[in-house]
């Protein structure tokens, strides 16, 4: 008799463990969409707004580190003027921050 009462000991425990794993799993999942995935969806949101606002005029610097002067803005592309008299066309992807902007950011 003895034997199946230590038999049936493990398998309540086992269900009250499982429990306890799951909520575990959860606040871990709960955890990291907080500290990590909102963020990170908020900041896209931030970009993408400020991509939605470039206009001309707008001194901007691009994902490669080229300062310059926005001189048109289309669809995708953003004609950007680097020099005087010398214009190159960039995706409006690669422009990350206007130049203010980036020069009062603290250097990591």
């Amino acid at each position: 008799m003895s034997i199946l009462l230590q038999d049936a000991a493990p398998a309540a425990e086992s269900t009250g463990g499982s429990w306890t794993n799951i909520i575990f799993i959860v606040a871990l999942v709960a955890i990291f969409y907080f500290f990590m995935i909102r963020p990170q969806s908020k900041r896209q949101k931030e970009i993408k707004k400020f991509r939605d606002g470039l206009k001309q005029g707008d001194k901007v610097i691009t994902a490669g580190g080229i300062h310059g002067k926005i001189k048109n803005v289309k669809e995708n592309t953003v004609v950007l003027e680097i020099a005087d008299g010398m214009n190159i066309t960039i995706e409006k992807s690669s422009v990350y921050a206007s130049a203010p902007d980036a020069s009062e950011q603290p250097q990591k």
